[in-house]
């Protein structure tokens, strides 16, 4: 079975679908909150030319998706799925960003469990990699169910690379019959 790296999933939040690059100024005009990457280990990616390549990259990528507020139909952010390896029956979500007016935990949480179904369709487990001094997200994404399982090391754009914590989750098993 072909894993699909961009579905569309609708949820009742939040709608997902693929990134394309007609959507780089609504895309642009959330990521230019300076505040949204300060923890995060590429610091400077509101800025545009470094905003820039990483919307190159996810447009390259296969997996990008951008998220819909589901009422206005606003763009409010962007996700990914990334390396996904069969023999290992994994898959990454990450690069992840949401606006700050959606920040707090149910359109992330919501987006994350459209992803998670979808994924756990196809793979066994799915990663997460934070940066060791994003608190937020690594506190995001232990609030989803993700368990510490690690660290690697990790580039973002043109940095030096970067520690990161590495978090799963399992698939969940079938509900017995009672």
């Amino acid at each position: 079975m072909h894993f699909d790296l961009q579905p569309n999933l609708k949820g009742e939040l939040i709608e997902l679908r693929p990134l394309t690059p007609e959507d780089w100024d609504d895309l642009f005009s959330v990521a230019s909150d300076p505040l949204i990457w300060e923890q995060h280990p590429e610091s400077d990616r509101y800025k545009e030319e470094v905003f820039r390549a990483f919307f190159r990259g996810a447009l390259e990528s296969g997996g990008a998706l951008v998220a819909i507020d589901a009422k206005t139909q606003q763009i409010i952010g962007s996700t990914r799925f990334h390396g996904y390896d069969p023999e290992k029956s994994e898959i990454e979500i990450g690069w992840t960003f949401l606006a700050r007016k959606y920040w707090g935990g149910r359109y992330n949480r919501e987006m994350k469990q459209l992803m998670l179904a979808h994924a756990f369709k196809f793979v066994e487990n799915v990663v997460f990699f934070v940066g060791e001094n994003n608190i937020r997200s690594q506190k995001a994404t232990e609030k989803i169910g993700a368990v510490e399982s690690g660290t690697a090391k990790r580039v973002y754009g043109n940095r030096p690379a970067s520690l990161n914590i590495r978090y799963v989750i399992k698939k969940p098993l079938p509900k017995a019959e009672s």
